[in-house]
Order: structure tokens, then sequence, then C-alpha cells
């Protein structure tokens, strides 16, 4: 139980970062309520997982630091809203160990999705006149980048490194 427990409440970092890069994906949005459910989750997982109070201070500065730097990116035009939230709660969630790997591979794939989106959208009109909404959107020339799928990549590469992840690994 103890085991099934602990994998379900790691599973939630994983998942909530998911449904943001689809959503982010499908309607060019990220819901508030995911980054704050991220944001109220990792307390409750980061204690059950065996994270020390301090290192959970250091991941909430992380975290801070990670709404700082999202910030300066949609004061520029580089991100959305949504996306400055959602780096900031996968800051908190990664902490210190893993701020830098998240920040390199959500860096790389933010542009390995801009220039496949740009091949795509310059080759790609038949078919995504074919497809979903969401995808002839995708499509478009000139419209934005969804910068929460390069998010959820750094994410998820980064996670295994994160404190939260070692901690509860521990154990086992």
């Amino acid at each position: 139980m103890n085991s099934l427990l602990h994998t379900l409440a790691l599973c939630a970092f994983p998942a909530m970062v998911i449904v943001a890069a689809l959503r982010d994906m499908t309607s060019y949005t990220i819901p508030n309520w995911i980054s704050l459910a991220l944001i109220a989750a990792f307390p409750p997982v980061a204690l059950l997982a065996g994270m020390s109070l301090p290192l959970m201070g250091v991941s909430a500065l992380v975290g801070v630091a990670a709404l700082v730097a999202g910030i300066a990116m949609f004061a520029l035009g580089w991100i959305g809203g949504g996306d400055a939230k959602l780096f900031a709660a996968c800051g908190l969630w990664l902490g210190w160990p893993a701020a830098l790997p998240f920040a390199m591979w959500t860096a790389l794939a933010g542009g390995g999705l801009a220039v496949a989106l740009l091949w795509g959208r310059r080759l790609g009109q038949p078919i995504a006149a074919r497809g979903p909404t969401w995808f002839g959107r995708l499509m478009t020339p000139g419209e934005n980048v969804p910068y929460g799928l390069a998010i959820c990549f750094g994410a998820l590469v980064a996670f295994p490194q994160s404190v939260i992840a070692q901690a509860a690994l521990l154990p086992f």
C-alpha cells in the first residue's frame, strides 16, 4: 500500500505536466488550475516522499527563481503567461539539482519545436486542412508556439534528477 501511494503521488507531476502540454497544444492556453494544482500538491507529495523541510525550502526558492525568469520571458514576448506559471510550478517540483537540466532541455525542446513548426507550417497546410481544428491552428503560419510542450519535455526529462524523485527512491 505504501509503495502504491508513493507511486501514485509521484505520478501527479508528470500527469499534470502532460495535461498542461496537451491543453497548450490544442488551445494555446494553460489553465491556471494546472499550475495551482501542481503547487498545492507539492508539499504533501514532498513530505510523503521523505523530503526534508530545508530541501523543500530550496525547491521553493527554485520555483520563485523560475517564476522571475518566466515573468521576464513573458515580458519579452517569448512565452505566454500560462507558460511562465507552469515553468515556475515545474521549478518548484524539480528543485535545485534538476533546475539546470530542466532549463537546458526546455530551451532545446523549444528551439526544436520552433524549427519543426516553421517547417510544418510551410509544408503542412494541405494536411492541416484535413485534420482537427487545433491542428490547423498549430500549422497556421505566423501563429504562436505552444511553449508548454517544450516545458513538458524539459520537466519530464529532468524529473528523475529532482530532489523529490530521489527522496522517494531512497527507501527502495
